[in-house]
């Protein structure tokens, strides 16, 4: 049987894309290495038996950057599912078991996060050829971590001590305890962390899903059924996707289910969904920070800090998360980093951009980054990769005032072919059609100034497109 990788690669408002290659030193925050993370957990299942293309779940923002790093890793025909809505996990697994069974019909799904770091790729492949035994006898496996302290910012598997030595029965789900209790379930010796990674059959889990949240699968169904093509991506129908239940995996099932079973792993792993995560696995300094930018510190202990940005200094602190991004600045204590999730929560019911809108946007032709912003102006930086293509398009609200500043442009300015290079300029009247290419094999890095009153995204009556976009 085929394993399916599926890949979540959602996640809170400041979860970053960490990539440091030599030719993009700027695009991302680097964390860890030259890959992101996302990247990561795809090549660490290399050398696995019967491995599928991956299914990756994202939101529609992302869908560009995520098919730009599976090219890089040569992986030719990813099944990229858009959410038209944030979700929490079940309806996104649900939703990928569907799309998987047009696959294969047998299909075996490893579900994975795309922010999780695993030293021991040997002990992983390990533990999943284990798990897939269980899972085609018709199991739910869930993976639980061998904890080396007692976390307080992981949830716990309590698992039977009366079954075999490579999968346990799984007695219940524990929510992230306090102290005292942790450091009890570490002293009994049958507590894993809960890890979040899965593997089932596509078929056993939607059986299950269907006895134990039938609504999630009925959203589910009709959004992959009433799902649409959009250039190399399938955008879920967002009616019905809204519709579902807003609950995670083990909520709507694995707490319920009498048929789930935990395979231990010990491998080395973390979750580095947050900023602590990559506090503890940092290098820290004399004074057991971990510093990341341009930073200045005085009377600053145990502290991680990352200015990729902006100067960030600090004075007589202890133990403070410090992220600065182009969007916003993060600071918290490192037990309350977790609640990170209701900053984003509250940012959504104030409509604040923040939420959910990078001031970086990904598009099939490149990027653009957004420099400055006020009242009747906006200021970008394009990214048009060497060969791309801007639609033929027309603004009704705002003029452009476009200069190169690196590359050479092929610009549609109304009835005029332009070929501007390195400092020259054209400005954009308002209703005027106009155009952008870059035909060479470089770079080309355009100042676009948006003047008028009215500056979004959705002021654009395309007329052509290479991307399919004519209609969305």
């Amino acid at each position: 049987m085929e394993i399916i990788p599926v890949i979540l690669s959602g996640g809170s408002g400041l979860r970053l894309w960490p990539l440091s290659r030599k030719n993009h030193p700027k695009q991302y925050l680097p964390l860890i290495g030259d890959e992101t993370m996302m990247q990561k957990t795809l090549l660490r299942l290399k050398g696995l038996d019967n491995l599928a293309n991956p299914i990756i779940i994202c939101n529609a923002d992302h869908r560009f950057l995520v098919a730009e790093q599976c090219q890089q890793i040569n992986i030719k025909d990813p099944t990229i599912l858009l959410e038209p809505i944030a979700r929490n996990t079940a309806p996104a697994i649900a939703a990928a078991a569907l799309e998987s069974l047009k696959l294969s019909d047998d299909a075996v799904l490893l579900v994975l996060s795309a922010d999780h770091l695993i030293q021991d790729v040997k002990a992983f492949h390990q533990a999943i050829n284990i798990a897939k035994k269980h899972a085609c006898d018709g199991k739910l496996i869930t993976f639980g971590v061998l904890p080396t302290d007692a976390k307080t910012g992981y949830g716990y598997i309590q698992s039977s001590i009366d079954e075999n030595d490579s999968a346990f029965r799984v007695e219940k789900f524990v929510e992230k305890p306090d102290l005292k209790t942790a450091q009890l379930y570490l002293e009994q010796g049958n507590y894993l962390w809960n890890s979040g990674m899965f593997m089932f059959k596509a078929k056993t889990l939607l059986d299950e899903l269907n006895i134990y949240s039938p609504d999630i699968i009925k959203a589910a169904k009709s959004s992959v059924d009433n799902a649409t093509k959009d250039l190399d991506f399938i955008r879920l129908e967002k009616k019905a996707f809204a519709a579902s239940p807003n609950d995670s995996i083990d909520y709507s099932l694995m707490e319920k289910s009498n048929n789930v079973f935990v395979v231990p792993l010990d491998a080395g792993w973390d979750d580095i969904g947050s900023w602590s995560a990559l506090f503890d696995i940092g290098i820290k300094d004399k004074n057991g920070n971990v510093i990341h930018g341009d930073v200045i510190t005085q009377d600053t202990s145990n502290t991680y800090i990352n200015a990729k940005h902006h100067l960030v200094v600090t004075i007589g602190v202890d133990k403070l998360i410090v992220v600065d991004t182009p969007d916003a600045t993060f600071i918290s204590t490192q037990d309350k980093v977790q609640d990170v999730k209701s900053i984003v929560a509250l940012l959504q019911s104030k409509n604040r951009e923040e939420s959910s809108n990078n001031l970086k946007v990904y598009r099939p032709w490149g990027w653009y980054d957004t420099i400055q912003m006020g009242l009747y102006f906006q200021v970008k930086k394009l990214h048009v990769n060497p060969g791309a293509k801007l639609s033929l398009q027309m603004h009704l609200k705002r003029s452009e005032h476009w200069v190169v500043v690196t590359g050479t442009a092929t610009v549609i300015n109304g009835e005029d072919i332009l070929t501007l290079n390195k400092g020259d300029s054209t400005y954009i009247p308002i209703a005027t059609k106009h155009g952008l290419e870059n035909k060479t094999s470089k770079l080309l890095e355009i100042i676009e100034v948006q003047s008028g009153t009215y500056l979004g995204e959705d002021d654009i009556e395309r007329f052509e497109d290479i991307y399919g976009r004519i209609n969305n």
